[in-house]
């Protein structure tokens, strides 16, 4: 899935931010619950990811989906680990690491359809805090490919099989709207961008000449006077 283009600071034009406002009248202690369920499975059929997160028990990351109005603190090297929701509003949180980003890039990057580097190049992803510790997650995560929608499916029991066959056909559709509205939003903001990028010509060109000003009063005030 591409990333959806956004201004600086802007959450992309996406179903994520759809689904989010939808759901932002939800306790964050719901979503906890079905996290929680989650994390557990991913622990049971990806062991070795968390072994090697063992060393990261006190530390807390703070994972910031842009688009849902809900922020994530997980402590994957806890035992057992942990993950806690809060709401966007809230105060943030004692973190080690913060981890920014569009939901379906967080996703990609989680099952290995993209390129942690390509995006934290590209902006699409932002990590500061604690170097070293998002090394180690993400050397732990490299090449696990977790199936996260086959595992939050698997969270339903004997419900699983008929959702797949529902979900499947939605999830494909979700990525057609994902990609038409990265058309949407890149048609919108186009003239926004482009006459952000004349003015920083323009104030560029602008220090350019007051700096050249400044350089010719300087060197007239430390000319010898004549006579």
């Amino acid at each position: 899935m591409a990333p959806i283009t956004s201004l600086e600071g802007a959450p992309p034009f996406s179903p994520a931010l759809l689904l989010g406002m939808a759901a932002r009248p939800l306790p964050p202690a719901v979503i906890e619950v079905v996290l929680r369920l989650t994390l557990r499975r991913v622990r049971a059929r990806h062991p070795d990811i968390f072994a090697r997160l063992q060393p990261l028990a006190e530390t807390a990351f703070l994972i910031d989906a842009v688009d849902v109005p809900f922020k994530i603190v997980l402590r994957p090297g806890a035992q057992p680990p942990d993950v806690t929701v809060l709401r966007d509003t809230s105060p943030p949180p004692a973190a080690a690491v913060v981890i920014s980003g569009a939901l379906a890039t967080l996703v990609d990057l989680l099952e290995g359809r993209a390129d942690g580097d390509a995006l934290f190049f590209s902006r699409d992803l932002t990590i500061e805090g604690d170097t070293e510790a998002a090394l180690t997650l993400r050397n732990a995560l490299d090449g696990a490919d977790i199936e996260v929608f086959e595992i939050l499916l698997s969270t339903l029991g004997p419900l699983a099989g008929p959702a797949r066959r529902l979900a499947q056909p939605g999830r494909a559709l979700a990525r057609r709207l994902h990609d038409d509205m990265a058309r949407v939003q890149a048609a919108l903001t186009a003239p926004l961008v482009r006459q952000c990028a004349a003015q920083a010509a323009d104030m560029a060109a602008l220090e350019k000449q007051i700096g050249e000003l400044q350089r010719r009063l300087r060197h007239r005030s430390t000319r010898p006077r004549g006579g």
